[in-house]
């Protein structure tokens, strides 16, 4: 038995929220505030028996905040099941209280938290549309109005937001049905049937400070194992060990220097209070633990990181060494329980990452895997998410105060996934954890695209939220397919070269063999990179999540013509040292013609190879570096909703850059910061803001590109 499905309605961040797991190990991963923590809460709340009961009793902090008014709104939280045994007793759990009926392979396990009935029959006698009437209610309803329920055999989906509001209603037109007790949501169970009783289910919680774990008996992993065990020891086994115990008690107790401060506190007591006022006995006693659970709990892990044969107690462990041992003890304290013969196990495991080295985290999540035990863990790493199937992985992503949870493999075929899976290495698995993403196919565009944004703009792409990935050789299709409605609903730009011919490809009486050769590599590289086109059109076209934006030549041609001249031609003398070379080069740089200048760029980068000429050039660019439209058009198409903070950033470095070369005077520079505050205080809108800026910056390429944002 396995979980396939975790559903989340209105709980925390998570408004509708769908995840689903595979036998075996599953991966969860999602940026900061995404909902790990609380999605794992929700899954302890039905399976994890350590939890307290009361924490059914949910607060007003658990509604999801995007209600708005919390109160009438149900929150539900749903498991399924898959693959459940025949076993009577096992099916008895998912049959409850229904009698002979033909045996499940699947079902629900659902906790409800609603109002009252009370409440419900209120709500349901409402007529249809009477707001008024429906305010007045809600007014009235406090945390206390509501309850906790346990359910099995549920159909209904409330995720689904029609089911929602045909069972729950609909709260804005005030709509509700008549049904209160809608048996869609499944049958109430009987408190003596507990699916978390019978299955095997360990956490181990986010490893952010283990040592605190190991002083805390409740937490400590290694007094959980020894516990485990002491039940174990027989008394006939324990008598030598008690015996000893109490002789070294007594043996303690007889030493003359002990007597003697016993004798010493008497005596003082007596001085003080008098004979009336003592106590009638004292004594002092060794307490060293008799019983086997009690000695069991005395004892500490000694562990040697080194190679000196040094043994330290936890506390003088690295903090990825003390990490490691924590997790190795959860992972043993769960074969213990797993030894029980439970229905099924589970093993979930947030975020173990922690001061863990790269080579360990890889190798211990690819082998990390038991029989018949699903396993769910979350990450921030790259390097556990390399070794993750594809298929098994759910990908949170944040949209405003809502949570949303994406399967990247969804509606793929098996060649598809397997294209994907190859290519999530640990360098490009990050776009599984980016806000959005930008794809290029050139170390040109992935050196010098994020450095030419920051000098034009004063913002990293990383400000931006926006993640620059390099597919090489890969194929754009191979990985943009990962966002689609079905899959990761991310923002993703593809940002490639058109490679338009920068001449006339056509045969001339006189051409040289160089230049022929050279037209006929154009005239090839125009054909094929049209027919590309079209098909990267095609593939991008309906798909809201997808954009593709072109350089008409390439990189290098294109910057040039944007008006980068001057900043190409500072690099001749570092790429050529015949002074005739130098000469030709400034002058076909400079030509304004672009069969010269681009000629003349391209044999420069091939010369010194696009990588590190792309390394040369991002030495020698500023705030005055023309960034290319179809860049800008990428990353603002991965990025539309810049924030007030973002925009005034970007206003304010480009009016400081330009007073600081004498484009605009102290006096501007100021009266222009007064607009912005304002702009941020909330009392001019964007529009007005960017009108005054055309005025205070003028000619500024920053209008051109920040055009089409807002």
């Amino acid at each position: 038995m396995h979980i396939s499905q975790l559903t989340l309605v209105n709980y925390r961040n998570f408004p509708r929220a769908k995840l689903t797991f595979t036998k075996g190990v599953n991966t969860i991963i999602g940026e900061n505030g995404s909902g790990k923590s609380n999605l794992f809460r929700a899954i302890r709340l039905l399976l994890d028996n350590s939890m307290s009961r009361s924490a059914f009793r949910l607060d007003t902090s658990d509604f999801h905040r995007g209600l708005g008014d919390w109160r009438g709104h149900w929150i539900a939280i749903s498991l399924e099941f898959e693959e459940i045994s025949a076993d009577e007793s096992v099916q008895a759990l998912f049959l409850h209280g229904a009698g002979v009926l033909p045996a499940v392979n699947r079902a629900t396990y659902n906790l409800i938290f609603r109002p009252k009935k009370d409440i419900r029959l209120q709500l349901a006698a409402l007529g249809d549309y009477d707001v008024p009437s429906l305010d007045v209610i809600r007014q009235s309803i406090r945390i206390t109005d509501y309850e906790a329920v346990i359910t099995g055999r549920s159909t209904a989906d409330l995720a689904d937001e029609a089911t929602y509001k045909e069972i729950v209603g609909d709260f804005e037109n005030c709509i509700f049905g008549k049904e209160v007790d809608d048996p869609r949501i499944g049958a109430r169970l009987p408190n003596f049937l507990s699916i978390a009783n019978e299955i095997s289910f360990t956490y181990v919680q986010a490893l952010r400070d283990v040592i605190a774990e190991f002083h805390n008996n409740r937490t400590n992993p290694l007094l959980s194992l020894l516990k485990s065990k002491s039940g174990d020891i027989s008394e006939a086994t324990m008598a030598p060990i008690v015996t000893q115990v109490q002789q070294l008690n007594e043996s303690i107790v007889a030493l003359s220097d002990v007597q003697d401060v016993r004798a010493d506190i008497r005596g003082t007591i007596k001085a003080a209070a008098g004979e009336t006022y003592s106590p009638n006995a004292l004594s002092i006693r060794s307490d060293l633990p008799e019983e086997a659970d009690k000695l069991f709990q005395s004892l500490k892990l000694f562990v040697g990181e080194s190679d000196d044969a040094y043994e330290g107690a936890i506390h003088e462990l690295s903090l990825g060494g003390a990490n490691l041992i924590f997790l190795t003890l959860k992972l043993l304290e769960f074969q213990y329980q797993r030894a029980n013969q439970s229905i099924a196990n589970f093993l979930v495991i947030e975020e173990p990452e922690a001061h863990i080295h790269t080579h360990i985290q890889k190798t211990l999540f690819d082998r990390i895997a038991y029989e018949d035990t699903q396993i769910i863990y979350s990450t921030h790493s790259p390097q556990i998410s390399e070794v993750s199937n594809v298929r098994s992985i759910n990908v949170l992503g944040r949209r405003g105060a809502a949570c949303e949870a994406y399967q990247p493999a969804t509606g793929l075929d098996e060649d598809t996934v397997g294209t994907v899976q190859r290519y999530l290495d640990a360098v490009r698995s990050n776009l599984l954890f980016a806000k959005s993403v930008l794809l290029v196919e050139g170390d040109a565009e992935e050196i010098l695209i994020p450095l030419l944004f920051k000098k034009v703009f004063g913002l990293s792409l990383d400000e931006l939220g926006v993640s620059l990935v390099n597919v090489r050789s890969t194929g754009f299709q191979n990985v943009a397919v990962l966002f689609h409605d079905s899959r990761i609903r991310k923002r993703c730009a593809i940002i490639t070269d058109r490679d338009a011919a920068i001449l006339d490809t056509g045969a001339t009486p006189g051409d040289l063999p160089a230049l022929k050769a050279f037209k006929s590599k154009c005239h090839a590289s125009d054909l094929n990179g049209a027919a590309r086109q079209i098909l990267l059109n095609a593939f991008v076209a309906g798909n809201q999540w997808l954009s593709a934006k072109y350089a008409a030549h390439t990189f290098e041609v294109d910057f040039i013509e944007e008006g980068n001249v001057a900043t190409v031609v500072n690099l001749v003398n570092e790429v050529y040292v015949d002074p005739e070379t130098i000469a030709t080069a400034h002058t076909e740089l400079s030509s304004g013609d672009k069969a010269q200048y681009g000629r003349r760029v391209l044999t420069m980068a091939a010369n010194q190879g696009k990588g590190w000429f792309a390394i040369m050039l991002g030495k020698k660019l500023d705030h005055q570096s023309i960034l290319p439209g179809y860049i800008s058009e990428a990353i603002f198409f991965a990025r539309p909703d810049l924030s007030k903070e973002l925009f005034s950033n970007i206003f304010s470095y480009r009016l400081n850059k330009a007073c600081g070369a004498g484009a605009i005077t102290q006096a501007s520079l100021e009266a222009a910061q007064i607009e912005l505050r304002q702009y941020v205080a909330g009392k001019k809108s964007l529009a007005d803001l960017k009108a005054f800026m055309v005025t205070a910056l003028p000619g500024d390429q920053v209008h051109r590109h920040l055009a089409s944002v807002y």
